[in-house]
């Protein structure tokens, strides 16, 4: 450093570096293009003292700003709060397509959307976007949600035909949903607006236990093979 003896923020020393105002050497570091004493550090606000060696990637190319909206694989048995812990950057699928280049402000002001019950694994989504947080929320009934669910038991005869619709459940009509076996043990349901914390009641009511439930579909946007406990970005063009 020769910017003197005593600690400079970071940002200050990158916009010195890059002669670039103070808010873009924020995005250069918050974007991991920045190291020092060849460690990378994304805040902003660290300090550097004399001595430190800051290095600025030369291919360091700021994108445009845009909310970022992430989608993660829940793991059964996770409170809202660990899941949102979740999304960081060590937590990235590798295989993520979006082309968007992970940066720590993407991670403020996250709502949580069509969380899933605790026991529940599967597709969750946290936004800043506030069309998708519209979305969500305000059209959540209808976007249909398509979901696995391992039980156990013999179902009764009219089961299949029950779960697919026609239960009342606290005074409150359960919509229509596809209901079909994936295999001897597991079901499959497609629905819009089904309360997912009613399922383990349905399934008792049909003669069956719920063991697991898992999320893999939210209206377009499918779960594929995203591992459980990371998450990648909504690309630009997806919707929901």
């Amino acid at each position: 450093m020769d910017e003197g003896d005593e600690p400079l923020r970071l940002a200050r020393v990158v916009a010195s570096r890059k002669g670039c105002t103070r808010r873009e050497a924020e995005q250069y570091i918050t974007e991991g293009w920045v190291t020092v004493d060849g460690q990378p550090v994304d805040l902003p606000q660290f300090r550097v003292a004399a001595g430190q060696q800051v290095e600025i990637d030369p291919k360091a190319k700021l994108q445009t700003i845009e909310p970022a909206t992430f989608l993660l694989h829940k793991p059964a048995d996770t409170s809202p709060d660990d899941a949102r812990a979740l999304v960081n950057a060590a937590t990235r699928w590798s295989e993520d397509a979006s082309g968007i280049k992970h940066a720590r402000s993407h991670e403020v002001h996250l709502a949580p959307l069509l969380p899933l019950p605790y026991p529940a694994s599967g597709l969750v989504v946290f936004s800043q976007d506030r069309r998708i947080v519209r979305r969500l929320q305000e059209d959540a009934a209808l976007i249909e949600q398509e979901l696995v669910a391992d039980v156990a038991g013999t179902i009764k005869p009219d089961g299949l035909a029950r779960l697919s619709g026609g239960m009342v459940w606290q005074t409150r009509a359960f919509p229509m949903a596809r209901v079909s076996w994936q295999s001897e043990t597991r079901l499959r349901f497609a629905a819009k607006g089904l309360p997912l914390e009613a399922l383990p009641w349905m399934c008792e009511q049909v003669g069956l236990q719920l063991k697991a439930l898992r999320r893999i579909r939210v209206g377009r946007i499918p779960m594929a093979g995203l591992p459980a406990g990371q998450w990648r970005y909504l690309a630009r063009g997806e919707w929901f």
